[in-house]
C-alpha cells in the first residue's frame, strides 16, 4: 500500500483546500487531512502553522493547501489537481492537452478570486461589515457581469469539446474544479446564479453528472465534506446577491 498522501489546509473550511479533497476522492487516494486530525495524533493547527510559518522541510510553501507526497512538498491549488490529476488518470494523455486542463483549473481559480473579492474587494485584512459599501458595488459588477461572463465561458468550452466534459469524452480534474465552483456560487449567490444557469445547461450538466459520480456522491453525503460557512472563499450575505 502506498503511504497516504497529506493534505494541510484550515480545518474549519472548504476554500481552496476543497478543490484538492474532490480530486483526491475521485481518484480514491488515501490522504489525511492532517489538520483536522487531534492534537494527539499530530493534527490541528500545528503542523500546518509549521508550513506557514517556513519551520517544515522541503520546498516552502507560501500558503495552503500544501500537499506532502514523501519528499515532494506542493503548494497552490491548482498545481496540486494538476499533479494528483496526471497521478491519478484524471488528465489527458496528451502533453499540450495536460496543459489545456490546467489552463482551465486556473480559470476556475480566477472565478473564485473574484467571487471571494465580491465580499472583500478591499482587503482581505479587514472584516466584511469594514467594507461593506465597496463589496456592495462589486458584488453587483460581479453578478451582472462576470459570473455571466465566466460561465458563458465554461458552457462554449464544454460544446467545442463535443461533451460532455469539459475536455470531451472524459472527466478530468478541472471538472471537479468547476463542480466545487458552481456549489460556492449556488451557496454565496444563489439567486444570480440561477439568473444565469438558464443559458448555461451544459455547465449545469456537468456538475450534476459530477455529483452522481459513486465516490464524489459518497463524499458528498460523509462528514469528511465541510459545510460552506461565511469564513471561506464562498460566503453568503443575502444583501450581496440583491440589488434591493
Amino acid at each position: 500500500m502506498p503511504e497516504p498522501y497529506q493534505l494541510y489546509y484550515w480545518p474549519i473550511l472548504q476554500g481552496r483546500g476543497e478543490f484538492v479533497r474532490l480530486v483526491l476522492e475521485e481518484a480514491g487516494a488515501p490522504y489525511v487531512d492532517v489538520a483536522r486530525m487531534p492534537e494527539a495524533e499530530g493534527g490541528g493547527f500545528k503542523p500546518l502553522l509549521a508550513f506557514v510559518q517556513g519551520e517544515q522541510p522541503g520546498h516552502p510553501p507560501y500558503a495552503p493547501p500544501v500537499l506532502v507526497d514523501g519528499e515532494l512538498v506542493l503548494a497552490q491549488s491548482a498545481a496540486i489537481c494538476a499533479y494528483l490529476g496526471e497521478r491519478h488518470g484524471l488528465a489527458p494523455d496528451d502533453p499540450g492537452r495536460r496543459k489545456q486542463a490546467l489552463q482551465l483549473q486556473l480559470t476556475v481559480g480566477d472565478v473564485a478570486d473574484e467571487a471571494h473579492d465580491a465580499h472583500h474587494p478591499i482587503s482581505a485584512m479587514l472584516y466584511y461589515e469594514d467594507q461593506k459599501e465597496a463589496a456592495l458595488q462589486a458584488a453587483a459588477k460581479f453578478r451582472e457581469e462576470r459570473l455571466p461572463n465566466f460561465l458563458g465561458y465554461f458552457e462554449r468550452v464544454i460544446e467545442r469539446s463535443g461533451g460532455p466534459w469539459l475536455m470531451g469524452g472524459a472527466l478530468t480534474y478541472p471538472d471537479l474544479a468547476l463542480f466545487q465552483l458552481f456549489e460556492g456560487l449556488r451557496y454565496a449567490f444563489p439567486n444570480a446564479l440561477a439568473d444565469v444557469c438558464s443559458s448555461t445547461p451544459s455547465v449545469l450538466a456537468l456538475r450534476d453528472r459530477v455529483a452522481a459520480r459513486p465516490r464524489i456522491a459518497d463524499y458528498l453525503a460523509s462528514p469528511r465534506r465541510l459545510p460552506f460557512n461565511e469564513h471561506g472563499v464562498f460566503r453568503h450575505y443575502p444583501e450581496l446577491d440583491s440589488d434591493t
